[in-house]
């Protein structure tokens, strides 16, 4: 593309060409060119100017006597590619397929142009392919807006243009792009100037296809802001074409790109023992470019109302994180009703994270999950189905920073909580202090091979000191809830080396001394208050600095031994792998009576007691242990054949993925000196769409009557050699649609089976399966818009689907109970019926409580501008049903019908 600055050269230029081709009586080819709105035919052009000429000409110097004052501040650049064409006669020019003009920021292209260089205006429209389709419709640019219509006129000189059947796209919120972008429609556009446009016929729709939408608002006269806002009159909406109740005399539709504030549209809904209610509305407010929040409430006419509170913020290469804060007043029924209650609950959710590249020495980071016990099973808005399965909440706060200089040094600084939702206890450290130096190897060089006993010599220190609250929900926040705060520290320092014994038995020895700091210690004796009787209780609380040490000896040796049994490889199984290790151990423990006290009962017999039993880290044990462990672990896995006979190598099959025994012995017991044999093994069958977990105790000694263990062996009081005193079973089934094509799918993201499934697991609470169910929390729900058309709309005979099971069992025969304590049976499955239909279902059955456990049908409808979802609890404390339909994209998420039962209060 060049720029002509001898306007006058090139008409002589041109006028010579003229005349040639009159004088060699050349052909002249007409061109008609039709738009939508009035029919345009070509001047007669020359078949041999055709495909190449591309010129360039200042509009202002075509005529040598014009000496008005020029009003175009810049050249014109334009070209075309089968032919651009001056008629002086017409005062135009021409330009005909994949035609371009430029000029300033303003861009235009089209199938034909026509350029009025005496009024500085400009037509264009598309023009017919030999098929006879139109094509090529203009695209006009002027800064960061782009207009696609059939066809427009356009004034440089005043900038005002005529546009037919326009089609623009607006960026609306934050990150708004391709499908989630505001699409406007008219049949008329008048462009008043850069920043002003005027619509009528109007249409407004988030939908990709802008040819056919599924969907519209449609608008009679609107003024249009690009980037801006959208002023509209009478607008109505429609689905497929058809026009619906929603309708409003006049509208304002915000355009604004990124974040601004704004109100969010509450959704209406009746609770028959709350009454009328308006949820989910509020304000949303950029702080600023980091940071946000978005305040909502809820309001009942009975007098019931929450507040929610929620706040992301994020900074590249440094952090991000987002704070939620909820606060409930419940009231049920009316005051003077028997049934009239009130209560209050609350939820605090913080998540922080640092960047790696902010500081590869010091680190932040917070996980806050703490509030009512209750929040997850009664609050308003929480209807997620697998968080009311949910009986523990916890905390972390941690602050952790590295010394690098050798020795290095680690120190983390951590606030945790803990709370069962069932007991309401809660456990609080605040905060833990924990700081360890790295391993020292200090008869070996540091960057060389360490051989040998001494050489292998390591050390290093560790402390960990706590300041620890048990409390209930009831006293979160109060000043009683520090009432039984336990501080303490603990040292520790381990010692050891490792070495080889005749080449295949690996041995460690070692030893570890710790030393136990306590703020307070407790006296301990008889009742006063009940002198009669035996009963020891806490006489006085000792505070201030008090410690005391331990330490031990530990040795172990081990090895690995191999085993195979070959079948030859003509055999299916071709061999059985067998890896053994054996572990014997050996350790070491004083008595550590010196830190006890005694006092006399009332038999007159001396009672030892420790002034450390009750704080933070305990007592030191009064018990001398000397004693020998024993582990054996044992790995089996199958050699076969593989079913491809162009694989080489065959297939290696687990028989046993682990099978491990322990026990020990302890030489200074003066009874039961055999521990009970644990055991645990797993493994997994049919190509691991099946796993077996499983493990035990079995105890060498016998029960008396009251179900106390004796010192007698089992087999020797007529039993067998162990009693299994305890079992527990866990088995888990999955399989689905993709494993049974022959070409199963790489990327599972893609796969619109598991499109549905994923959409649901999306708010399922971490959990990476929907044996619980599955659901939304409303105050944080976010729509989500889908791709477009998926390839092959009818599946014809496949039907996508998935399918879990899972069954748990326990057993227990401690006091010869011979019984499951506990056996269910939980499954889900979902099956897509078609591309963008999908049914679901979870349930499960529990054998020893004899009743069905959290179960859930669920329906989804993904269109291509909306999304349907149906759920439905039928029983159980949490039965409940929701219903949802609204459009997907953000910018209009507000159109949506959202109703939902209510469930009666859990107390």
């Amino acid at each position: 593309m060049q720029t002509n600055k001898h306007p006058l050269l090139f008409f002589i230029l041109l006028a010579f060409v003229g005349i040639f081709a009159k004088a060699q009586e050349l052909p002249i080819v007409p061109l008609p060119i039709k738009s939508t709105q009035d029919s345009i035919t070509a001047p007669l052009l020359p078949p041999n100017i055709l495909n190449d000429s591309i010129l360039v000409v200042d509009t202002l110097a075509l005529d040598s006597t014009n000496n008005k004052k020029p009003l175009l501040l810049d050249v014109i650049e334009y070209k075309a590619k089968d032919y651009v064409k001056l008629s002086q006669k017409d005062q135009k020019i021409y330009l005909y397929n994949e035609a371009e003009i430029y000029y300033q920021d303003t861009e235009l292209k089209a199938g034909i142009i026509v350029m009025d260089y005496i009024k500085n205006e400009v037509y264009a429209g598309r023009i017919k392919d030999s098929t006879g389709v139109y094509t090529q419709n203009p695209y006009f640019k002027q800064g960061e807006n782009v207009v696609i219509p059939d066809s427009i006129r356009f004034n440089f000189d005043t900038q005002k243009a005529l546009i037919w059947n326009s089609r623009t796209e607006q960026q609306a919120g934050l990150g708004s792009i391709g499908s989630d972008a505001m699409k406007v429609l008219a049949a008329i556009t008048k462009k008043e100037n850069d920043s002003v446009y005027f619509l009528k016929d109007g249409k407004m729709t988030t939908a990709k296809d802008t040819v056919d939408p599924d969907y519209y608002i449609k608008i009679s006269k609107a003024k249009f802001v690009p980037g801006k806002k959208i002023i509209a009159g009478f607008s109505n909406m429609y689905l497929v074409d058809v026009p619906t109740p929603i309708a409003l005399p006049f509208a304002y539709f915000p355009l604004t790109s990124g974040r601004s504030a704004g109100l969010i549209f509450p959704t209406f809904t009746q609770d028959p023992n709350r009454g009328f209610s308006l949820q989910n509305g509020g304000y949303y407010l950029p702080i600023s470019d980091y940071a946000d929040i978005s305040m909502m409430g809820d309001f009942f006419t009975n007098g019931s109302y929450g507040i929610r509170m929620q706040s992301m913020y994020a900074k590249r290469y440094r952090f991000r994180g987002n704070i939620n804060f909820r606060f409930e007043n419940q009231i049920t029924s009316q005051k003077g009703f028997s049934d009239y209650s009130r209560s209050t609950l609350y939820n605090l959710q913080i998540s922080h994270s640092q960047d790696a590249k902010a500081n590869p020495n010091s680190r932040f980071s917070a996980s806050v999950n703490l509030g009512s016990s209750q929040y997850y099973t009664n609050s308003f808005n929480q209807i997620n189905i697998q968080n009311t399965q949910n009986n523990n909440l916890s905390s972390s706060i941690t602050y952790s920073k590295t010394f690098p200089e050798y020795p290095s040094v680690n120190v983390n600084l951590t606030a945790s909580h803990n709370q069962n939702t069932r007991s309401q206890e809660v456990n609080l450290t605040l905060p833990t202090l924990q700081a360890s130096m790295e391993r020292i190897f200090p008869f070996a060089k540091r960057d060389g091979i360490k051989k040998g006993i001494i050489q292998n010599v390591n050390f290093q220190y560790n402390v960990r000191a706590e300041n620890r609250i048990r409390t209930t929900d009831s006293l979160m926040f109060r000043p009683g809830m520090f009432d039984d705060a336990r501080v303490g520290a603990r040292h520790t320092l381990p010692i050891s080396t490792n070495f080889k014994v005749a080449k295949y038995f690996s041995v460690t020895v070692g030893g570890n001394y710790e030393d136990v700091w306590s703020l307070e210690t407790y006296q301990r004796g008889l009742d006063p208050e009940n002198p009669d009787s035996n009963t020891e209780v806490v006489l006085d609380t000792i505070s201030g600095f008090d410690r005391y040490n331990r330490y031990g000896l530990s040795a172990s040796v081990g090895t690995t031994l191999y085993g195979t049994f070959n079948f030859g490889e003509d055999k299916k199984i071709q061999a059985i792998r067998h890896v053994v290790r054996p572990q014997i151990g050996w350790a070491y423990t004083p008595s550590f009576e010196q830190f006890y006290d005694s006092y006399t009962d009332n038999n007159g017999e001396e009672v030892l007691y420790s002034r450390f039993e009750g704080t933070l880290n305990g007592a030191p044990s009064l018990n001398k242990a000397n004693s020998v462990t024993f582990s054996l672990q044992n790995t089996l896995e199958a050699k076969v054949r593989d079913k491809d006979s162009t694989k080489l190598e065959p297939k290696k099959i687990p028989i046993l993925s682990n099978l491990n025994f322990s026990t020990s012995y302890n030489f200074e017991a003066d009874s039961l000196k055999l521990a009970p044999v644990s055991l645990n093994g797993g493994t997994s069958f049919l190509d691991k769409k099946l796993t077996l977990n499983f493990s035990g105790s079995l105890d060498p000694y016998t029960i008396d009557n009251n179900g106390r263990r004796i010192n007698t062996l089992n087999v020797k009081n007529g039993g067998s050699l162990f009693r299994l005193t305890r079992a527990s079973l866990n088995m888990r089934y999955s399989i689905s649609s993709d494993m049974f094509g022959k070409d199963r799918k790489k990327d599972d993201e893609d796969d619109p089976a598991e499109e549905a499934s994923d959409y649901y697991r999306a708010a399922s609470g971490g959990r990476t399966d929907d044996l619980f169910g599955a659901g939304f929390d409303q105050s944080r729900y976010q729509q989500k818009e889908t791709d477009g058309d998926i390839e092959n709309p009818v599946y014809g005979t496949k039907i996508p689907w998935d399918f879990s099971l899972q069954f748990a069992a326990g057993y227990l025969n401690s006091n010869r109970q011979n019984q499951f304590n506990t056996a269910s049976l939980m499954f889900s499955g979902n099956v897509q019926l078609a591309p963008r239909w999908d049914l679901g279902v979870s349930s499960g059955y529990d054998f020893v409580g004899k009743g069905f456990a959290q179960t859930q049908f669920r329906f989804s409808r993904q269109l291509k501008s909306f999304d349907l979802r149906f759920n439905w609890v039928p029983f159980g404390s949490n039965e409940r049903w929701d219903f949802f339909i609204g459009i997907s994209s953000s910018i209009l998420s507000d159109l949506k019908y959202d109703k939902r039962s209510q469930r009666v209060l859990r107390r």
